[in-house]
């Protein structure tokens, strides 16, 4: 597995695509994981023994596709704030075996809007005013691929395993993804699920940029 794949650097940012199985960040297990990768490259780029990175967002270790990074911590606030502000647009793939016939190949995308809430490793989908709870909201077009179901996915809130619980309540888990209750094998340590484009503004020009890693689903 190659563990490091730049899509594009720049003296500001950096943009991976993540292999599925691969943590972000480090967790107490001490597993490869993306960040020491991008800070393994960048001493050998700049001869900088501790040189500053920081990822401004997450994905989870089973999931593949882009990762951004910035390398100047006087971004980071500028950065930030578009992801809490909703101004990132995001856009995932994903595949089934499983979806809901009325919309296959439609042209319009569907809403799914719901309650979220995180509870311990898992996250679950719950009636509006439970405490805690989080509106979630996903746009989604389904079309056939290769007896299975490609879906297009626009994600307007990040929460934890948001797309994987939305697209499980619809009785149509994500290939490999047994947490969700996927019973179809897929690769180890991954699911059928890549972050195939970001949109941000860039700090500096603040121009809308955009990022995109095709996926690459093992079927």
């Amino acid at each position: 597995m190659q563990l490091l794949n730049i899509i594009y650097e720049d003296d500001i940012l950096l943009v991976c695509n993540k292999p599925a199985g691969l943590m972000v960040e480090p967790d107490r297990n001490n597993f490869p994981n993306l960040l020491q990768e991008v800070k393994k490259y960048l001493r050998l780029e700049t001869g900088d023994s501790n040189p500053y990175v920081q990822h401004l967002h997450r994905l989870d270790r089973p999931v593949s596709g882009i990762v951004l990074f910035t390398k100047q911590k006087q971004y980071l606030k500028n950065l930030s704030e578009q992801f809490a502000e909703r101004k990132v647009s995001k856009y995932y793939k994903a595949l089934t075996s499983n979806a809901q016939l009325n919309q296959i190949n439609k042209q319009l995308p569907f809403v799914l809007e719901q309650w979220h809430r995180k509870e311990k490793k898992k996250a679950v989908l719950v009636p509006e005013g439970t405490e805690y709870a989080e509106k979630v909201k996903l746009e989604y077009v389904i079309n056939e691929y290769n007896n299975y179901y490609l879906w297009d996915i626009t994600l307007h809130t990040g929460k934890f395993h948001q797309i994987r619980v939305q697209l499980a309540s619809l009785g149509c888990p994500i290939l490999g993804d047994e947490m969700y209750g996927s019973a179809d094998i897929y690769e180890p340590n991954a699911i059928a699920l890549h972050a195939e484009k970001l949109i941000i503004y860039h700090p500096v020009t603040l121009e809308p940029i955009e990022f995109i890693a095709e996926p690459n689903f093992r079927i």
